[in-house]
């Protein structure tokens, strides 16, 4: 079993589109769907780029998670909030 992250622009009426989607794919066990970080797991025994392509074929923009994308998250979050982000002892902001 394999677990895929995606990040995808979507809004919360594109959720639905979403889940329903990749519902359809054949080996899909499960889909989480985090609307405020844009973060999309599925987890199951397709392929990877079936998946990504599956997602892209609805209309959505999508790419496959880096962990770029939560360093980004977090400093948009924390930058939001006006707090200071601090990861292994640096402090971003």
């Amino acid at each position: 079993m394999e677990t895929v992250e995606l990040k995808v622009e979507m809004v919360g009426i594109h959720e639905k589109r979403l889940r329903k989607c990749l519902s359809k794919l054949r080996g899909i066990e499960k889909v989480e769907v985090d609307g405020n970080s844009h973060k999309v797991v599925v987890t199951g025994y397709a392929h990877r780029n079936k998946i990504l392509k599956a997602v892209r074929r609805v209309g959505l923009k999508a790419e496959f998670w880096s962990p770029q994308n939560d360093l980004l998250h977090a400093y948009t979050h924390a930058s939001s909030y006006g707090t200071s982000f601090r990861f292994n002892n640096f402090s971003f902001f």
